[in-house]
């Protein structure tokens, strides 16, 4: 990357962390509101419980913006965590290895990835299309391979994933901030990384700097699909059971926490750490609803304004800096 490149980059990062700067502060905000409104908020349970939903949602939505980076989507990742967890469960009880089974999922996981990757760089299929029929294929997919049956009940080894503690703070806590490091260091200070954000911010320019767009367009796709692959495993030994619709509703929720944590649609613009405040931000939300017994059926409704909001201030700040130029 050339020098200017690197200096654009850096302005670009020092924004990133200012727009990081504000939904911290928004969720604080939120904080104080529910801490007001609910004597349980600041309750231990209830702040741990917190920490573990956002914990498996920030691994879901972490993958999915290096996808979104390069101005993509991936809309099959609930269907990537429900096709997961159910071959991954059934090897577990076949085999009676939770290694092997965990080690399934995320292949299952990775291999969805993969195919994406192709449809979208090598078939150059839109990202929308390629990943909407996508989740269409897993789903059937998954529908006719469990028949409407559920595996449930298995090994504490691997129950200890989802619901396991160390130091008393839940394990998948531990899981979220060793991919925030290692996706922090992968976006922020890797060729790799460097090349993604090129791609997203103008895809001509990269190709012309020699940005193999196809092979970075598969990775990041990829790597959305094994993140949805460990994402299912979690969620499966937090409940314990799969059946074929475990997954469906964690698409929007997933996109929701890149939208909020100052991802953009159209590229180029985000930081993993950011979709971390994204997700703490939707978890505390939606945390409060059920805390002030709000009827969870309004979630989705919620859910979907917070994105619709996301994407018209994102919408207004590209706007504005191109006005700037």
């Amino acid at each position: 990357m050339s020098a200017a490149s690197t200096n654009q980059r850096m302005a670009a990062l020092a924004a990133d962390l200012k727009t990081i700067g504000y939904r911290l502060a928004a969720a604080l905000a939120i904080c104080v509101v529910l801490t007001v409104l609910s004597d349980v908020f600041l309750t231990t349970n209830n702040l741990l419980n917190v920490l573990r939903q956002t914990s498996l949602l920030f691994l879901l939505a972490s993958g999915l913006t290096l996808v979104i980076l390069t101005a993509g989507l991936d809309l099959s990742v609930g269907a990537n965590i429900g096709m997961s967890a159910c071959i991954a469960a059934s090897v577990i009880k076949l085999t009676g290895s939770a290694l092997l089974g965990a080690a399934t999922g995320v292949g299952i996981g990775l291999t969805i990835g993969l195919a994406n990757g192709v449809l979208v760089a090598l078939l150059r299929m839109p990202p929308f299309i390629a990943t909407y029929g996508m989740l269409w294929v897993v789903h059937g997919v998954t529908y006719w391979f469990m028949a409407g049956t559920t595996i449930y009940g298995f090994p504490p080894g691997f129950r200890a994933l989802g619901s396991g503690y160390f130091l008393g703070v839940p394990i998948p806590v531990y899981l979220m901030f060793v991919f925030l490091a290692l996706g922090t260091f992968f976006a922020q200070r890797t060729t790799y990384g460097q090349e993604i954000y090129a791609i997203g911010a103008n895809r001509e320019a990269a190709r012309l700097s020699g940005v193999p767009i196809a092979k970075r367009l598969i990775l990041v796709y990829a790597v959305s699909g094994a993140m949805a692959g460990l994402a299912s495993l979690v969620f499966l030994a937090r409940m314990n059971s799969a059946e074929g619709d475990i997954g469906e509703a964690f698409t929007l929720p997933a996109i929701a926490a890149a939208l909020i944590g100052g991802t953009s649609l159209f590229g180029g613009v985000g930081t993993v750490s950011g979709t971390l405040v994204g997700a703490l931000i939707l978890t505390l939300v939606l945390n409060g609803m059920n805390l002030l017994t709000i009827d969870a059926s309004w979630q989705p409704l919620v859910t979907g304004v917070i994105v619709l909001l996301a994407v018209f201030f994102d919408t207004l700040t590209r706007k504005g800096g191109e006005a700037r130029k």
